[in-house]
Formats: C-alpha cells, sequence, structure tokens
C-alpha cells in the first residue's frame, strides 16, 4: 500500500456509524453496499463481467479459482518456482498436486518450459505477475488452448497491471488479485479479489466463498447447486477502504512508472547495464527496477553499494521454491488423511520439489537486484537513486 489519507477515515466512519458491517444488506435500513460497489468498480477497472472481493487475501481469491474451474483431487496444475508460496499451496487446498516450473530472464513463468511440464493430469496454469511485471500472456494462453487448460492468472503483485491494453486478470479464465497491507493498493491489511467473465466460475466461485451462500439473495439467481465450503466473506468496513484505494490506483501506478521509467532511461547508451526483459514494459506497474548482471558475484556487488537498498532475488526466501519448508516436507492440512499428496488420486503425479527441480530459476534468482520504487518520490530523492544505481554500476 502506497497511499492512504482521510478519505478512508470518512468511508470507513460511514459503514460503522451506518451499524451495517455485513456485506449483505438492504439500503432503504441503511446499509451503504460498499461491497457490491466496490465490485462492479472492480469489473469496470478490469474488463471482468464479474468480481468478487474476499477476506483471506490473494490465498483465497487463488483457491476460489481454482474451485470455480473444477480442479480438484487428481490434478496437477502448473506454478512457476518464483512466487509466494500461496500459489502452490492454493492447489493443494483444493486437493490437486502444484507442478512447478522455471521462470526466465522477465522474472515470470517461461511459456517453453511450462509446456515441457505438461502432462497427461495437468488441468491448469498459474501464470504469476511477480513484482508487477507481467508474464507472457499470449504464450501462455496459446499453449493452455492447444493443452485444453484453464488459465488462472496470479496478479497479486500487481493489481492494475495490464498487458497489451488489457488489464491483468481479465485475460485468462480467472484473475486473483491481493488487497494485503504490502500491495499497491490495501483494503485494511487483507483481502483479495477474483474476477471472470465466466458465470459458470463465478458461482463456484461464489458459492466457494460463502459458507452460507444457500441463504444470500443472490441464491435465487444461482444456477450452480449449492454446496457448503469455505467462508471468506468481505466486509462493508474493509470495501469502504478498498473503493477509496480504489479511487487512488491509476494516479498510483503512473507515478510509479514515470520514476522507474525515469532510472531505466538513465541508463540509456551504458554498456554494462541490463535491466530484465519486460513482456509488456509499458503495462508493468514499476514497483521496482529490475538489474541482472553475468553472475550473483556482480550482483551482490551491485546491491551492496551506497544508496541501492535494494536486494538479490534469491535473497527474497518466502518468494522462492526451495524456502517453502512446508511443501518440500510435504506437510499440509492439520490431518493426514486431509493431505492431497496421501489422496489415492493422487498417488502417480508429480510431486518432486527438490532443489533441482528449477534450477534455471535459482540462477537467474541469483544474478537479478531488484530496487523498490517509490511513488512519491521528490525530484531530488529519484536523481539520488539515479546516482547510486550509476554508482554501482560504474565500479
Amino acid at each position: 500500500m502506497y497511499r492512504v489519507g482521510r478519505e478512508e477515515i470518512e468511508e470507513v466512519t460511514k459503514v460503522i456509524l451506518s451499524k451495517n458491517w455485513f456485506r449483505v444488506g438492504d439500503p432503504a435500513a441503511g446499509h451503504l453496499q460498499e461491497t457490491e460497489r466496490f465490485e462492479k468498480e472492480w469489473s469496470e477497472l478490469t474488463g471482468a463481467k464479474y468480481s468478487l472481493i474476499m477476506s483471506g487475501g490473494g490465498t483465497a481469491a487463488i483457491t476460489c479459482a481454482l474451485a470455480g474451474i473444477g480442479i480438484g483431487p487428481g490434478d496437477e496444475v502448473i506454478v512457476p518456482a518464483y512466487t509466494w508460496l500461496a500459489s502452490a499451496t492454493s492447489v493443494l487446498a483444493v486437493g490437486a498436486i502444484p507442478v512447478l516450473a522455471d521462470i526466465n530472464e522477465s522474472m515470470t513463468l517461461d511459456p517453453e518450459d511450462f509446456e515441457r511440464r505438461i502432462g497427461p493430469n495437468t488441468k491448469a496454469v498459474i501464470p504469476v505477475h511477480m513484482a508487477g511485471r507481467v508474464c507472457d500472456m499470449d504464450a501462455i494462453c496459446r499453449i493452455a488452448k492447444k493443452h485444453g487448460l484453464k488459465v488462472i492468472e496470479d496478479s497479486c503483485q500487481a493489481d492494475g497491471g495490464s498487458y497489451k491494453g488489457r488489464r491483468t486478470g481479465s485475460i485468462g479464465d480467472a484473475g486473483a488479485f491481493s488487497l494485503n497491507q504490502f500491495k499497491i493498493i490495501s483494503s485494511g491489511g487483507e483481502g483479495g479479489i477474483l474476477c471472470t467473465s465466466s458465470r459458470e466460475i463465478f458461482e463456484k466461485a461464489f458459492i466457494f466463498h460463502d459458507s452460507g451462500s444457500c441463504f444470500r439473495p443472490i441464491a435465487s439467481e444461482l444456477t450452480e447447486p449449492i454446496f457448503v465450503a469455505q467462508q471468506y466473506r468481505a466486509s462493508e468496513v474493509m470495501s469502504a477502504i478498498a473503493r477509496v484505494q480504489l479511487s487512488r490506483i491509476d494516479g498510483i501506478l503512473s507515478d510509479l512508472r514515470k520514476n522507474a521509467d525515469a532510472i531505466v532511461n538513465a541508463f540509456k547508451g551504458v554498456a554494462n547495464a541490463k535491466f530484465a526483459p519486460s513482456n509488456d514494459a509499458r503495462g508493468d506497474c514499476g514497483t521496482a527496477v529490475v538489474f541482472q548482471f553475468e553472475n550473483e558475484a556482480k550482483a551482490r556487488a551491485f546491491c551492496t553499494s551506497p544508496g541501492i537498498g535494494g536486494y538479490v532475488g534469491i535473497d527474497h526466501g518466502k518468494h522462492v521454491y526451495v524456502e517453502w519448508e512446508p511443501l518440500l516436507n510435504r506437510r499440509i492440512m492439520h490431518h493426514p488423511r486431509m493431505n492431497p499428496f496421501n489422496f489415492e488420486e493422487n498417488k502417480n503425479l508429480r510431486m518432486d520439489y527438490s532443489k533441482e527441480t528449477c534450477s534455471k530459476t535459482l540462477d537467474i534468482l541469483r544474478r537479478t537486484v531488484f530496487v523498490g520504487i517509490s511513488p512519491d518520490w521528490t525530484s531530488q530523492e529519484l536523481e539520488s537513486k539515479i546516482k547510486a544505481c550509476r554508482d554501482a554500476i560504474s565500479k
């Protein structure tokens, strides 16, 4: 979350004083319809027909998307080896098995490795728009269509990003976003959004996210049989915050991109400066400038130079598959009979998560440096960052 002000406080105050905090309520009784309004506004932003805000973060949104497309025991879902671990553990949450694939220098899923990893039980792929950088969605969707796979875009680190003029999350069969404290916008520390243009996916996801969906006004409109699943409903309070944050998103992205572009442009013609290639530089969110080097030693020398304030990709352990200790040791759920790795339907699926599984990803991460961008830098702060990067490169 980059920006917050009095507007969030004022909108939350309205909800609190209305005494209608639950997402469902009667406007005639003073219910402000913050949640429904946010969902409509998010659909307008992304171009997807249906949106669903929920508690439980982007993890819940990915899980609901997987449920919406019918993923379960006996299925494999391909996930990049560089992402937040929930991209993989959400697959386990619906009883299926994640299969890891390499990224390429763009820091997103390598389409060629994605296709190589497809097996007879593969049913879907989760491309992750990592660090605000968009995936090669043309190639990924083409491969997925060729093999009859569903595509769930994990756009949790790219709220509002776009690919060739289309907002991320609206390109595949479904998209998932995060409104966590550390994302581009937030809904009060946690929160997630699912979007899709498929009515079937939306209905299944809605039912999955609300254990009491049979009692909601929308129940009479649902064509999917109602089942009991989880409880990820959003509250009116979090939706009120999210609506104000949404009004800020394009301004935040514009300023992030402007500052990121200024750094990149400052190195035009500098032979020994290399940036990670982008699948759509105009659509990337600009949350970081990503330098790449010939080897780890040069990356670390750059990263530790005064004023850089970045990190080498391999050091961000929570986003690197070899650090996902519970997954590597197959400790899933609270009871062994609920552990998907123990399911009979999954016994012949691929469960190899050794350090050699995605060695290309580890190599790229060791020689890549992320330098975070602020949308609120002054011109002096921006010039100071550019100078620090120039000095580090020159050395």
